[in-house]
C-alpha cells in the first residue's frame, strides 16, 4: 500500500471519529436567533415557581439549580424534529391521564409518572427523556398556561432555532407557541431549572379562540 493512500484511509478515519464526536454536541451547541419572531414566547423578569414545582425540587435538588452550559436555542436538525415527534408520541400514549386530586388527593403534585400523570407529568417525562437523549436542558422548559375555558395546564417548551415548540398531552401536532389556543403564564428560566420566568403573553382572546377552533 503506499503511503497516499495510507494517509486517505487514516484521513477517512479522522473524519468518521470527528463526525462521531460532533453529532451528540448539535443539541448543545449555540444558534444565532431572531427573538423577535413571534415564533418566541416574549419573556420578562423572574416570577414565582408554582408551588407544584417548588415541593418537586425539594425531593430532586438535583433536577432544579443552574444550567451547567446554556444555550439560545437548539438547531432543529432533521433528526432533532424527528426526536420530538416520536417523544412527544411515545409519552401521549404510554401515560394516562389522570387528575392529581384522583392520584394524590392534592390539587397539584408534581413527579415522574408511574403509568399515570396528570399534565405536569408528560412534561417532566418528556423533558427528562430528551435530556437522555442529548438535548441541552437550558432548552428544555416547563411553562404553565390557561387554556380558553380557564383551566390550568402545562407543557413543554422546547426553545429551537425554529421558534419555541410546544409538546403537549392534549394534542398530537406539535406547534411553535403562537399557534397553540393557550394564554401562556410562565415557564423555567433557561438558566437555572428551579427558577422561573414570566411571558408576555399579549395575544388577545379572539386570535386563541380562532386557533383552539382550527384545532377542533
Amino acid at each position: 500500500m503506499t503511503i497516499i493512500k495510507r494517509l486517505k484511509i487514516c484521513f477517512g478515519f479522522v473524519l468518521l471519529a470527528m463526525a462521531a464526536f460532533i453529532a451528540p454536541s448539535q443539541a448543545n451547541a449555540n444558534v444565532s436567533v431572531d427573538f423577535s419572531n413571534p415564533a418566541f414566547a416574549p419573556v420578562t423578569g423572574l416570577t414565582s415557581i408554582p408551588i407544584g414545582h417548588a415541593v418537586f425540587c425539594q425531593t430532586r435538588p438535583e433536577e432544579c439549580g443552574p444550567n451547567s452550559s446554556v444555550v439560545n436555542a437548539v438547531a432543529l436538525t432533521e433528526q432533532r424534529w424527528r426526536e420530538l415527534v416520536n417523544v412527544n408520541a411515545q409519552f401521549n400514549s404510554s401515560i394516562v391521564s389522570v387528575s392529581d386530586m384522583d392520584l394524590y388527593q392534592v390539587e397539584e403534585f408534581w413527579t415522574y409518572a408511574n403509568g399515570y400523570g396528570d399534565c405536569e407529568e408528560y412534561a417532566l417525562a418528556k423533558r427528562r427523556e430528551l435530556i437522555a437523549r442529548g438535548w441541552n436542558p437550558s432548552a428544555l422548559l416547563i411553562a404553565v398556561l390557561r387554556q380558553t375555558s380557564g383551566e390550568g395546564h402545562a407543557v413543554l417548551m422546547v426553545r429551537t432555532d425554529r421558534g419555541d415548540m410546544v409538546l403537549d398531552n392534549l394534542a398530537g401536532l406539535i406547534k411553535t407557541w403562537d399557534q397553540t389556543p393557550y394564554q401562556y403564564i410562565k415557564r423555567q428560566s433557561q438558566t437555572n431549572a428551579g427558577q422561573w420566568v414570566d411571558i408576555a403573553d399579549n395575544r388577545p382572546m379572539a386570535t386563541l379562540n380562532v386557533l383552539l377552533a382550527q384545532r377542533r
